[in-house]
């Protein structure tokens, strides 16, 4: 095993570690831990609200959660010789729960996923799913079940939903500028159009006094992906995955956090993965120049891992680019995705599961996501592909109808 980095004590909140990491993105927070290329290492990782969310049947804890906080990230990691403009090459040897544990930190034998109110972030179908639900997934064998969603089991595709390098100054001025400009377009809407530098909650490693309040007064919040990796939520970055990531300042200060033991294409209820936390271990190198030789300017490009599970057969479903309305729209792929995902949520609630629960269920389960069609005027296309193997009912269409499911306790719901 590599050594570990990073140790976190499960017992402990994420600012009383030995080693404490960080939830903004800024170029002047001093790294943790320091490494040379060629070496591997472990990091321990937290759960991204840092066990604010508990394993039971209330969702009030999702309603309530404290969005000041994310992401718990592990890092800064800096390697030594990389600078501006190298490729930085991470390889994830391994990632998982956090080993040999039982208790109430997710990560701990189980996971949750939920959908987040319309008041608190919202999510990809946050008009027909306004409050806040809950579903906690149990972890035996690698395979996820849920008392919140009966009738389904998979095996999870582990992995970090948020791994990337820390932002130049300028770079990060360009950031907080054009997401300033979105969101004074429509300062008032829930959920807002984006999320600006906030102080209150930042965590920012060793800094302290006044360089620790100029850090958190701009610090770029860890929510969406951006040029240098990032929150990007793919599914696909399990063990075996290489990633190559711009550098923008001297040691690159590589970050990961955000683990997931299984997630849906699109992470779609935006707590949409099995949330979780864990360790990742994970090998780097450089390539020095790589930025200019091989035109990666910014945004990570990788090769995926080839891990199970890897599912064959499929029950797809379409949506195109017009609204519940009946209003026609231009080749929105945001809207034909959104379509897709309520045809399938549709059809599932025919076998006895909830709307919240087939929700839950496409945010957690590893779904496939597509744009099928981009360029048919004046319609997108995209699909929406659900293993049928996970499944304890075929769940395909017969001539018998539906094969009815027992629902069981239901999604945990809570409304503001």
């Amino acid at each position: 095993m590599p050594d570990n980095v990073f140790p976190l004590d499960s017992t402990q909140p994420f600012t009383a570690q030995a080693v404490t990491g960080h939830n903004r993105w800024h170029p002047d927070i001093p790294a943790a831990v320091h490494v040379k290329p060629g070496e591997s290492f472990r990091l321990d990782c937290r759960e991204w609200f840092d066990g604010a969310i508990k394993n039971d049947d209330s969702a009030d804890d999702i309603r309530d959660a404290p969005m000041d906080i994310v992401h718990a990230l592990s890092g800064p990691v800096a390697i030594e010789g990389a600078k501006p403009g190298d490729l930085l090459i991470v390889d994830i040897l391994d990632v998982g729960p956090i080993p040999q544990e039982e208790g109430p930190l997710a990560g701990q034998g189980w996971g949750y996923t939920g959908i987040f109110a319309k008041k608190n972030g919202g999510s990809f179908l946050v008009d027909q799913f306004p409050d806040a639900y809950k579903a906690v997934w149990d972890f035996s064998g690698g395979t996820a079940t849920s008392r919140h969603v009966p009738g389904v089991s998979f095996t999870g595709i582990v992995h970090p939903g948020l791994m990337g390098t820390a932002p130049s100054k300028d770079l990060l001025g360009k950031w907080n500028t054009r997401e300033a400009a979105l969101i004074a377009t429509d300062p008032n809407r829930e959920p807002p159009l984006a999320l600006p530098p906030e102080p209150q909650g930042a965590i920012l490693g060793s800094l302290s006094d006044a360089e620790f309040d100029r850090v958190a007064s701009e610090g770029a919040r860890t929510a969406p992906p951006r040029e240098n990796g990032g929150n990007q939520d793919i599914k696909n970055l399990t063990k075996g995955t290489r990633v190559f990531y711009p550098v923008f300042v001297d040691g690159a200060n590589f970050s990961v956090g955000d683990l997931h033991f299984s997630q849906g294409d699109g992470e779609i209820t935006f707590c949409g993965g099995i949330e979780m936390g864990g360790f990742v271990d994970i090998s780097v190198d450089l390539i020095k120049g790589g930025m200019d030789t091989y035109g990666v300017s910014e945004n990570a490009i990788f090769q995926p891992g080839n891990t199970a599970p890897q599912y064959s057969e499929w029950l797809a479903f379409s949506g195109t680019s017009v609204t519940l309305d009946g209003e026609q729209r231009y080749l929105d792929s945001h809207l034909a995705y959104q379509r897709a995902c309520l045809h399938a949520i549709d059809y599932l609630a025919k076998f006895g599961y909830s709307p919240e629960q087939a929700y839950l269920l496409l945010g957690a389960a590893p779904i496939e996501g597509r744009f099928s069609g981009v360029v048919d005027i004046p319609n997108a296309c995209a699909t929406v592909y659900l293993p049928t193997a996970i499944f304890d009912v075929d769940i395909s269409p017969s001539s018998n109808g539906p094969t009815q499911i027992d629902p069981g306790i239901g999604a945990p719901h809570s409304a503001f």
